[in-house]
């Protein structure tokens, strides 16, 4: 087992080769890197919020806002069904349970349910007598909560690009939560603006017969609803709410660009629709003129100016009192997209990059001073093999380093905890090897055979406690989550390198020495 072909010896020269080479970059500056060192690998591995200082938020999607407002839809289409095949029914609001619906006459009710199989396949019907409540299937529910919350990913992860933040973690949490963590960012509380806000637009006519308060006094206009307003020029002029035509006249689902600019000095936003958005917008610009538009944000009217002339070209601006940066963050959400659902910050959290300074200063005393005292223990206990050990120790340090960058993991100030725990263990398994070369010289074997020995006993025992290892970290990694999973990572990477440089490294270092020293004493 001492003896190593060439191939093998290659192979794991090769492998320490490479662990330097992916290494290296983390010991340089990021303009040294790209500049007078731009041979090596580009990829360096990053910081976590703990140690670079940032801000980081958890997430809860309104799920029931979701189901509700799909049942509502679904109630749309089930009732303009109905009015095709002219079955008079009397409406019911759509609630978790399901979209509901009462059918007058009686004999039209199995009708009714056939027609509204043909609606929607992936629903099941309930109620008694008159009454339909459709509602989705467990598996459609799953679903839809499902791709709720993936395209709730996306339009965070696309909020958080546009502010300019480099490598932020963004990461489901459960069934219905969302880990932002954003390293670096200086202003939390724009973060918690951005991200706080549907972003949800749509535009509607204002219905000028009456005004809000006159609504309220007299009684709704059939088809309309009353929405405050959020523009500081209506609310100085006392304007505080607006009754406006519920149909949505165009989506703020056809967008497709949004930028920040000026209008008579003053901050607006510019928007611009597709195709079809463009069609629809002209055609509603061109019937409407003279007429009022409210522009509605997150159930908000944030602008109400009037059509004075057709907009063809699927262009338009919005504006109000808005602020330079006001203006950049509704440009931003606009060009982000609409969450499909509220989201609630449940915790925030933000670390001064002071702090995070302090962490990784006390996290690289903690792995000095480890590794200091275990090579001074390995040289004083073995001598020249632990000299080999430590060597050993070095190089599984630097494919530590050079795979968490491969992989692009993120160091935490747990996961520096993880490190300083694998130096501890790394020597581990040269501990075993070398009592037992120790035992077995003791009981009268040579060298080369003590040597051999020690390796061959030692592996089975050195195999079952790094792999039971190996087995907590993964449950660590499954089912922690932040720091937990941090500290499982680099655990379980390092498990892995130090298996490699206590067997092998330091094999191929012993078996050079004996085959060119040829020792006849062996001091362990």
């Amino acid at each position: 087992m001492l003896y190593f072909t060439k191939w093998k010896a290659a192979l794991v020269l090769l492998v320490c080769a490479l662990g330097v080479i992916y290494a290296a970059p983390n010991f340089l500056p990021k303009g040294t890197l790209a500049t007078e060192a731009s041979y090596l690998p580009g990829k360096q591995i990053s910081l976590g919020l703990d140690l670079r200082g940032g801000s980081h938020m958890l997430l809860e999607v309104d799920i029931n806002s979701v189901i509700r407002e799909r049942y509502e839809a679904l109630g749309d289409t089930i009732r303009s069904t109905l009015r095709e095949e002219r079955i008079r029914y009397r409406p019911r609001d759509a609630g978790l349970d399901g979209a509901e619906v009462t059918i007058v006459n009686a004999d039209e009710v199995e009708k009714a349910r056939d027609l509204i199989r043909d609606v929607e396949p992936n629903t099941v019907m309930s109620g008694d007598g008159n009454n339909i409540i459709v509602s989705y299937t467990e598996q459609a529910r799953k679903e839809l909560v499902d791709r709720a919350i993936s395209q709730s990913l996306e339009v965070v992860r696309r909020r958080v690009d546009e502010l300019g933040t480099t490598e932020p973690s963004i990461q489901r949490q459960g069934e219905d939560r969302i880990v932002v963590q954003v390293p670096g960012l200086d202003d939390p509380s724009r973060l918690r603006a951005i991200l706080g806000r549907t972003a949800k637009m749509n535009f509607h006519l204002v219905n000028e017969e009456k005004t809000a308060s006159q609504a309220r006094a007299t009684g709704m206009p059939p088809g309309t609803i009353i929405l405050p307003s959020a523009d500081a020029g209506d609310r100085a002029a006392g304007i505080n709410e607006y009754l406006i035509d519920r149909r949505v006249v165009v989506s703020g689902d056809n967008l497709i660009d949004s930028q920040p600019t000026f209008n008579d000095g003053r901050p607006v936003v510019s928007f611009r629709f597709d195709a079809a958005g463009g069609a629809r917008f002209g055609d509603m610009t061109s019937k409407n003129a003279g007429r009022r538009l409210a522009i509605v944000l997150d159930g908000e009217v944030i602008s109400a100016p009037r059509i004075n002339e057709p907009i063809l070209g699927g262009n338009g601006i919005i504006t109000g009192q808005f602020s330079v940066q006001e203006a950049n963050d509704l440009s931003l959400l606009l060009r982000a997209g609409a969450l499909p659902a509220p989201m609630q910050i449940l915790e925030e959290r933000s670390v001064g990059p002071g702090l995070g300074q302090d962490s990784v200063e006390a996290g690289e005393i903690a792995a000095v001073l480890g590794l200091v005292f275990v090579i001074a223990f390995m040289v004083i206990s073995y001598g020249r093999f632990g000299i080999y050990a430590d060597i050993a120790l070095l190089m599984n340090l630097i494919l530590v380093l050079a795979v968490m960058s491969v992989l692009q993991a993120t160091l935490t100030l747990p996961g520096i905890a993880g490190i300083v725990l694998t130096v501890g263990m790394a020597v581990d398994a040269n501990v075993l090897i070398f009592e037992r070369i120790r035992e077995e010289r003791n009981n009268g074997r040579t060298i080369i055979n003590a040597i051999d020995a020690g390796y061959r006993s030692a592996m089975s025992t050195i195999l079952d406690a790094n792999l039971t290892t190996l087995i907590a970290a993964l449950v660590l990694f499954s089912f922690g989550s932040g720091p937990i999973k941090g500290f499982a990572v680099t655990l379980a990477i390092g498990i892995i390198t130090s298996m490699f440089s206590a067997i092998w490294v330091t094999r191929l270092l012993i078996s050079v020495w004996v085959k060119r020293r040829r020792p006849t004493e062996l001091v362990l």
